[in-house]
């Protein structure tokens, strides 16, 4: 065993509502494991800045690498969409590849241990199935016309047998309420419930809750005017479809582990329906995404309220400048500055871990478990998270 002892002025050890001021942290620096961890002695030299356990990036899509710095902000959900449209093709197998190798590489350097990964393809399976990276894959499909159904379900099929010989873990996922048929709503969530896990967006935009509120909007518009079919408009919110739909997976309650992410137009209401359906439940959060399209921030200081289960994600580098989790901390912090910063890192590490089914191994400093560790720089007085903070994996 080589032990190892590195200190901070800040250690955030997350099995802790406080952090450890002038503290250190012991481990084993040829696997990881976490040996100890404690205040240092009041004559030690203490280095800067603090120790957090490694980041669960809880959303992303990093097969779009190739879309980095492609997108023109503020464009709306419906604009958004229009340019994905356009833009998602335009690199073949083997650049995304490459751009996938080299985004999942500049993560796990800055400290992200886990992921929870959106793909609609294959380019993206070789790079993670050798990564020391552990991400489970979402396979998310989408299409909106009836008629589609089958196909689409045939098609996520196939690509979950690709993803099995790659020997990773994966599984079919609904994309969204509008971009959707009811039907394949429904068999692409029971085909995820069987898995166990589902990674679903939700309520991302006014134009998505306006589609199922009124059936008008930008989206409606968007919509109707490609030739595409738009969901029942329902005159309840978009998580509420979502909750019905999932019935016709099976019925209520639902254990398996479900991921909503976005939740920027999240109401009272909606947090009360899925609580009474949804035993493990987790809401993400994107925010460096959400204002890009559309200028927006979830509703943060009512979800702490009802005491619910944020995870922080980047999304993909068609809606932010970076996949960078100190970015998005750094965010919540100037938006938000009541909430604690041991709070924002719970989101950044210890519930996503929980949502893969990963807190035995990562999310907290504890004896035993190999959770990754990140030094953050430019710490203030308080242990906050500075605009000059940067993350840089120890471990």
């Amino acid at each position: 065993m080589a032990v190892k002892r590195i200190t901070a002025s800040y250690v955030y050890t997350l099995a802790d509502a406080e952090p450890i001021k002038n503290g250190f942290v012991q481990f084993d620096d040829q696997t990881g494991e976490i040996l100890s961890v404690g205040a240092c002695a009041a004559d030690e030299i203490v280095s800067e800045g603090a120790l957090v356990p490694g980041f669960v990036n809880a959303h992303c899509h990093v097969e779009l690498s190739h879309l980095h710095k492609k997108f023109v902000k503020g464009s709306g959900m419906a604009g958004f969409i229009d340019q994905i449209n356009a833009l998602r093709d335009w690199a073949g197998k083997e650049k995304k590849q490459e751009l996938v190798q080299e985004w999942m590489d500049k993560m796990w350097k800055d400290g992200v241990s886990a992921m929870a990964d959106i793909s609609n393809d294959d380019s993206s399976f070789d790079v993670k199935a050798k990564h020391s990276m552990y991400t489970r894959t979402f396979l998310e499909v989408f299409g909106s016309e009836p008629e589609m159904c089958d196909g689409v379900m045939s098609d996520v099929t196939e690509l979950q047998k690709v993803a099995d010989e790659a020997g990773i873990d994966a599984a079919p996922t609904p994309h969204s309420c509008y971009t959707m048929s009811p039907g394949l709503l429904s068999e692409s969530a029971a085909a995820g419930l069987k898995r166990g896990y589902i990674s679903y967006h939700s309520q991302e935009s006014q134009e998505e809750e306006d589609l199922l509120l009124k059936g008008s909007g930008a989206m409606y518009d968007n919509r109707v005017r490609n030739g595409m079919s738009t969901p029942p408009v329902t005159g309840e919110s978009s998580l509420k479809y979502f909750i019905q739909r999932l019935s016709q997976a099976h019925e209520a309650p639902y254990d398996e582990h479900i991921l909503l992410v976005h939740n920027v137009c999240l109401a009272q209401d909606d947090i009360d329906a899925a609580k009474k359906v949804m035993n493990n439940v987790w809401w993400a959060i994107c925010p460096l995404s959400n204002i890009f399209i559309h200028n927006a921030l979830p509703p943060i200081q009512l979800m702490r309220k009802n005491g619910l289960a944020i995870a922080l994600g980047t999304d993909s580098l068609s809606s932010n400048d970076d996949l960078d989790m100190v970015a998005e901390m750094i965010c919540i912090h100037s938006n938000f500055p009541e909430v604690p910063m041991s709070e924002i890192l719970t989101w950044a590490s210890l519930n996503g871990a929980r949502f893969l089914s990963k807190e035995d191994e990562l999310g907290t400093f504890e004896k035993g478990k190999k959770p990754g560790i990140v030094r953050i720089s430019s710490i203030d007085d308080n242990g906050f998270v500075t605009v000059d903070s940067r993350s840089e994996r120890v471990i």
